[in-house]
C-alpha cells in the first residue's frame, strides 16, 4: 500500500517540478523521491506549504517538520 501512495506522490511531484516549481524538504532543495520517501507513512498525511509569486503562480512546494517513519 505504501509503495503505491509513495509512487503516486513521487509522480505528482515530478510533474510539478517539470512545470518549474521548486521542491524543498526541511528547508533544503529536494527531489520528488526524497520527499515521497519521507512523507508516506500510516499515521500522518503531510500537507505542503504552497509558496506563490507576486502574480499568484505556484513557485515552491515546501515540506517541513517531517518525521521519518521508515
Amino acid at each position: 500500500m505504501y509503495e503505491t501512495e509513495e509512487q503516486r506522490l513521487k509522480e505528482k511531484l515530478e510533474n510539478v517540478r517539470k512545470s518549474g516549481v521548486r521542491l524543498f524538504l526541511e528547508g533544503k532543495p529536494a527531489s520528488p523521491k526524497d520527499i515521497a520517501d519521507k512523507c508516506v507513512c500510516e499515521n500522518a498525511i503531510y500537507m505542503a506549504d504552497y509558496v506563490l509569486d507576486d502574480e499568484g503562480r505556484l513557485q515552491e512546494l515546501r515540506y517541513d517538520r517531517i518525521t521519518d517513519w521508515k
